[in-house]
């Protein structure tokens, strides 16, 4: 299989475009290229990587409107970098990252629209949304002071954090709260960007919206402490499933016998177990877990 992807190169083109065009336009310095190119570049071989390892051969529609609004994000990158040596065309900026925005609801419309919908692209979906909010707090730190670094920075914490705590590794339950947070700090980083309030309205604003990502988070690691235990057995009981299922087939090959009636099922439930999980945890599918989601994460 071939480890180049046309899309994430084709991404590349673009985002060179992009910066062309501000470059003509607003003007771009060498700060602004470079930040630019740097995260074109990393955008392409990341991207390109998770496909491969996704086994995904080209981008779905979903994808592909994921891909556009990362290369806006890549434009507002670079004129946030440029900002630190010459004044930012502010107006041209929150079009920018407005149009991200709205793009955001647009990608998943259109994978649910299309059935394409998969680990890959909410992955690849919540990384441009995370980076987009950094390099917001970046781009308004001058003026509201470093603590709105907080905002941006809290997703990498958490991830920092599960390298180092094995229970807070794996999958998070779906939760709808937890988008409409994510929506509210870029909304509320585009508006403190423009100016569009006078300048304690902004802070209070700005307070506001870290306090509901603490919350956010706050619940997602309690969630994951408190059914570290039940993640942890199921994890287990997927792995003697994998064995025992590997133990009968490899005895079936050995007999030259037919399956019984009770491979189909257990086929079935190893199944069901994966769904790309890192914990193999089917929030939907398994009862214990399905009581869990009830019972405590309240999702």
């Amino acid at each position: 299989m071939s480890t180049v992807r046309r899309g994430p190169v084709i991404g590349l083109l673009a985002q060179i475009g992009v910066l062309a065009v501000l470059a003509q336009t607003v003007g771009l310095g060498p700060a602004g290229w470079a930040a630019g190119l740097v995260y074109g570049v990393l955008l392409c071989a990341l991207l390109s990587r998770g496909m491969i390892r996704a086994g995904a051969p080209d981008l779905s529609p979903a994808d592909r409107v994921t891909l556009s609004r990362a290369i806006l994000v890549g434009g507002v990158t670079a004129l946030a970098a440029d900002s630190f040596t010459r004044p930012a065309p502010v107006t041209v900026m929150v079009v920018l990252t407005s149009v991200a925005l709205a793009l955001d609801a647009v990608d998943g419309y259109t994978a649910r629209r299309t059935g394409t919908s998969s680990e890959l692209g909410a992955r690849f979906d919540m990384e441009i949304d995370s980076f987009l909010v950094l390099v917001l707090c970046l781009y308004v730190t001058p003026s509201t002071g470093a603590w709105v670094l907080a905002i941006g920075a809290m997703r990498y914490v958490f991830v920092a954090a599960s390298w180092v705590l094995g229970w807070m590794r794996g999958s998070l339950p779906p939760r709808y709260w937890r988008k409409v947070v994510a929506a509210v700090q870029g909304v509320v980083l585009t508006v403190a960007m423009g100016d569009a309030l006078p300048g304690p309205l902004t802070t209070v604003v700005l307070v506001a919206s870290l306090a509901l990502l603490v919350e956010s988070f706050g619940r997602d690691v309690r969630w994951l402490w408190t059914t570290r235990r039940l993640r942890h057995a199921v994890a287990n009981d997927a792995a003697d499933q994998r064995a025992g299922i590997a133990h009968g087939s490899d005895a079936m090959v050995h007999a030259g016998s037919q399956p019984s009636h009770s491979a189909p099922s257990a086929g079935a439930g190893l199944t069901g177990l994966g769904h790309g999980r890192t914990d193999g945890l089917p929030w939907p599918e398994h009862r214990p877990v399905a009581v869990a989601r009830r019972g405590i994460a309240r999702v």
